[in-house]
């Protein structure tokens, strides 16, 4: 179990970083929105974050 727990968080982190590279400031704080709102079951503080993250990649793309 831990190990699962140690992958998991392993895999969080290294996305979060991505995000932060590719993406700035900006992308990090719409994944940190968007996760709290999850996590918090508020599905309008969740999709502020996804709309944030869509608007960031449209805008790359």
């Amino acid at each position: 179990m831990p190990l699962i727990a140690i992958v998991v968080a392993a895999l969080a982190i290294g996305f979060e970083q991505l995000i932060q590279w590719k993406y700035g400031p900006m992308g990090i704080i719409a994944f940190v929105v968007l996760t709290i709102g999850l996590k918090a079951k508020n599905t309008m503080v969740s999709s502020i974050g996804a709309v944030i993250l869509v608007m960031l990649l449209a805008q790359s793309g």
